[in-house]
């Protein structure tokens, strides 16, 4: 058996896991992005062993060419990141991929704000707190963040801020000009209160043969263009906005760590998500999930969730937070959490995947 992915997103870290696991690893890489896994980490010989991580390589004009070139994936278990979900699309997944995959993939659609029993749904379910959300501009009555997918890279999405109704339209008339987004996916954004707080990561894996929720790691993000604003003094920030408006496109993380007396609440809310989910969905979680969010100042410190992920984390730092090794007594990839799991599986294979 061998472990297959798309090649974006996590496929090194999903690569690497299972190579330290025993597995062989195939990667699908789209034509002009495969020379980092068809070249730099490709596994080869050298005088003093074997190095690289990834064993086979297909190489596809488009990504969504996968559902067509199924029968070379024969054979291995599929890891699903962000961009299998968004480059091939749900319906293809659910009805058309036929190769095992890792983990639930009935529930990557929730992670999409416009679907029923999406993650909005799931953590009020949950009995998560979630930001406040306003069902139209004419409402906005403090700061707001409004999410709405770029117009060219449908898998990021075009946050701006607001603080009230004219500033909403001032500032989504400036990103519909400069053809950021579009009035479909305008007409679609949420609009939600930010949330003043200190940001964090909480990535988790839940074990369906064990049935058992675990903490891997915690990280935070490196956005552009947000970070280097934080980095000026004020007198400069308020110069540069006059012409340029920030900008939260994800470009990597940092590992970090959470206090201890705090892991008590954020592993609880990871439970009660877990729980929520196998309620409202057949097979419930399987494997990675994170919940993304801020600690807020409110009698004491209150975790205030606003995103869900719900596959494979884009963070292979997490296994450089301590919180792996807790657990397993040495540090611990996501890739080979699933690795683990897979060859644990053995005639199990179906309670974790789909």
């Amino acid at each position: 058996m061998k472990i297959s992915t798309l090649g974006s997103h996590s496929a090194l870290d999903v690569c690497e896991g299972a190579k330290k696991e025993g597995f062989k690893t195939m990667v699908v890489a789209q034509k002009g992005r495969e020379k980092t896994y068809a070249k730099n980490y490709k596994t080869r010989k050298r005088s003093s062993g074997e190095i690289g991580i990834v064993d086979e390589v297909l190489v596809l004009e488009k990504f969504r060419d996968i559902i067509k070139k199924q029968d070379a994936l024969s054979g291995s278990i599929f890891v699903p990141n962000r961009s299998f979900a968004v480059y091939v699309g749900y319906d293809a997944i659910e009805n058309k991929f036929k190769v095992p995959i890792f983990g639930n993939k009935h529930l990557l659609r929730a992670e999409e704000r416009d679907v029923k029993k999406n993650q909005y749904y799931l953590m009020e379910k949950a009995g998560i707190r979630m930001p406040k959300k306003f069902q139209s501009p004419e409402k906005i009555d403090r700061l707001v963040v409004v999410k709405v997918s770029e117009a060219k890279r449908r898998y990021e999405r075009a946050f701006f801020l607001a603080r009230n109704p004219e500033e909403y339209r001032k500032r989504s008339e400036e990103m519909l000009k400069k053809g950021k987004i579009t009035e479909s996916d305008l007409k679609k954004a949420t609009i939600e209160e930010y949330i003043v707080g200190a940001h964090f990561n909480f990535n988790f894996f839940y074990s369906a043969l064990h049935e058992e929720l675990e903490l891997l790691g915690i990280d935070t993000r490196r956005q552009t263009n947000i970070d280097g604003y934080l980095r000026m003094p004020a007198d400069a920030q308020l110069e540069l906005l006059k012409i340029s408006q920030p900008s939260t496109i994800e470009v990597g993380h940092i590992a970090c760590t959470l206090r201890e007396s705090l892991l008590e609440q954020a592993i609880g809310l990871g439970e009660q998500f877990v729980e929520a989910v196998q309620k409202e969905y057949k097979d419930g979680i399987i494997g990675p999930f994170a919940l993304q969010g801020a600690f807020i100042e409110e009698d004491g410190e209150k975790f205030v969730c606003f995103d869900v992920s719900l596959r494979m984390p884009g963070s292979p730092g997490t296994r450089f937070t301590p919180y792996s090794e807790y657990l397993f007594r040495e540090s611990m990839s996501f890739g080979r959490r699933i690795a683990k799991e897979v060859k644990e599986a053995k005639g199990k294979i179906e309670k974790i995947t789909t």
